[in-house]
């Protein structure tokens, strides 16, 4: 979509956002079926543990916890235990900008490159033109999780590397074009941040939002969950059985998805962004007018209509703000967010004029679940009938399950598993490059074929032939569950002239972006 487009579609927003709700919302207290509800949803979708948040009117309505920290343990979750709230960061890095525009410090649409001369893209012109804005609204041409291997598994990459190499990643779509969710913009707002202010990203959201807003339990950064008293274990599926799976820590990822957080200290925060920033006391964290900013649209972001079983969630518009998606529910605005990190999943909702909040984190991977409470808060304070969300949730993912299954099934059936490799398992041995990521390393061991991505550890997988000069990468930690394919393209004299990998399955998480790995052999 064009700007001129853009701007367009802006225009029609104050329509939009006045349709009214056919409900008669007057509720203050929770629904009256509550906590047996959220452990139906537990039970239904295998989740230990969840902490639960809500807000009404500047209030505390709810702050609770339901199920066990890990599995196998004794330890319940309490409203003040911690989980790792993912991209619900997001807005704490939107709001930390937000705070130093208010002190006079930084423009929203001013060049990043006034603020880090060193940065770069892969395009000049984009390079000059990209905004403090564009670092937060998922419209810079980047593909949908591009660079995520820089920090996902957790690598040895520094945030200034990993923004200094964006400069080799080429774009998917034209500038501002185009909506695909990035994490890596992210991680150059937070070198805005420590650029602008003198102190890091970690400093600055601790002492200027953490402390004011009153999240005295949180931290902005994340830790293993045997190392805090109080913290949630994460958990997954892992080739089917629910198993603790190992959580991510590094410093690289915190701007875009690194605060640990508890229901309690969510409530605080949800108050104070439905104040527009007023905290206890009468003082404020940030102004009137960075609220406006946060949560006007910016990035129109494609939908359609949702499942038969889902038929509520049909939507009229759906744009992305600074940190925060901005939608419609049965004709009111909400503003909303997810959060996922391995084993831990969450999400944010709020509605302006009902000044209601909902967060919900949960220490397994299942969106089924949080979507299952958050929609049956909102219809409560909504005022409308109670809807089957449970149901509907359970026949949507059985239904996925088997569309994945039957995926999976026709790929093996169409594979060519007569055919050969090329070459020899040594002329596949040796240093690939890729001029973003770095090297990527295989060599032999015994009659197989093992690769190493040299920033990644836990990167290690054994390759299996499947066809032709394509393999099957098999990660050794299977929790990972990101298996990939990886394809050597040879060169008129049988050597290799290129190497290409992309996901093995449609399950695997857009943030192992494989494909937009350009490997190349180190002569």
């Amino acid at each position: 979509m064009s700007v001129r487009s853009l701007s367009g579609a802006l225009r029609v927003l104050p329509a939009l956002f006045a349709l009214s709700a056919p409900g008669t919302p007057a509720q203050v207290a929770p629904p009256p079926d509550l906590d047996r509800y959220v452990t139906q949803v537990m039970e239904r979708f295998q989740v230990p543990g969840l902490s639960l948040a809500i807000v009404k009117d500047g209030q505390i309505v709810a702050a609770r916890g339901y199920g066990i920290r890990k599995l196998g343990a004794a330890p319940r979750v309490d409203a003040r235990t911690l989980f790792g709230i993912g991209s619900n960061t997001k807005v704490f890095t939107a709001t930390a900008l937000g705070i130093l525009v208010d002190e006079g410090k930084l423009a929203w649409d001013a060049p990043v490159v006034r603020y880090l001369p060193w940065f770069q893209m892969y395009d000049a012109w984009v390079t000059r033109e990209l905004t403090v804005r564009d670092l937060l609204v998922h419209r810079s041409g980047l593909g949908l999780g591009a660079g995520d291997l820089m920090f996902w598994p957790p690598t040895t990459f520094t945030r200034r590397e990993l923004s200094e190499r964006l400069r080799f990643i080429a774009p998917a779509t034209s500038f501002r074009s185009a909506y695909a969710y990035d994490n890596v913009l992210y991680a150059v707002a937070g070198e805005v941040v420590a650029a602008v202010s003198g102190v890091s990203w970690e400093e600055f959201v601790a002492t200027r939002i953490l402390t004011p807003v009153g999240m005295t339990g949180s931290d902005i950064r994340l830790h293993h969950p045997d190392s805090v008293p109080n913290a949630a274990m994460t958990h997954a599926l892992v080739e089917g059985t629910l198993a603790p799976v190992t959580p991510y820590l590094g410093d690289v990822v915190n701007p875009a998805g690194g605060i640990f957080s508890s229901a309690e200290d969510m409530a605080r925060w949800m108050i104070v962004q439905l104040d527009s920033g007023r905290v206890a006391g009468g003082g404020r964290a940030f102004s009137a007018a960075t609220t406006r900013q946060l949560w006007a649209p910016v990035t129109p972001v494609p939908f359609g209509d949702p499942p038969q079983e889902l038929a509520p969630l049909r939507r009229s518009f759906n744009f992305y703000a600074l940190g925060l998606g901005v939608q419609d529910y049965r004709g009111r605005r909400i503003l909303t967010h997810t959060g996922g990190l391995p084993g831990y999943l969450s999400r944010v909702t709020m509605v302006p004029d009902l000044k209601l909040g909902v967060a919900v984190l949960t220490n397994m991977e299942s969106g089924e679940a949080f979507n299952a409470v958050v929609q049956r808060i909102l219809d409560h304070y909504m005022g409308f009938e109670p809807f089957d969300w449970l149901g509907a949730y359970t026949a949507v993912k059985a239904r996925g399950d088997a569309q994945l299954a039957a995926f999976e099934a026709g790929q093996k059936a169409e594979r060519n598993a007569t055919s050969r490799p090329s070459l020899p398992l040594e002329r596949y041995v040796g240093t690939y490059q890729d001029a973003w990521y770095g090297d990527v390393v295989l060599e032999r061991e015994g009659d197989r074929l093992v690769v190493r991505f040299s920033r990644t550890p836990t990167l290690v997988g054994d390759l299996e032939h499947w066809q032709y000069d394509t393999f099957l990468v098999r990660w050794r930690l299977r929790e990972l569950r990101a298996d990939a394919f990886i394809t050597f393209w040879l060169n008129p004299d049988g050597s290799i002239e290129r190497v290409l990998m992309i996901p093995a399955s449609p399950a695997v998480d857009f943030s192992y972006d494989f494909q937009d790995l350009r490997l190349r052999p180190v002569r």
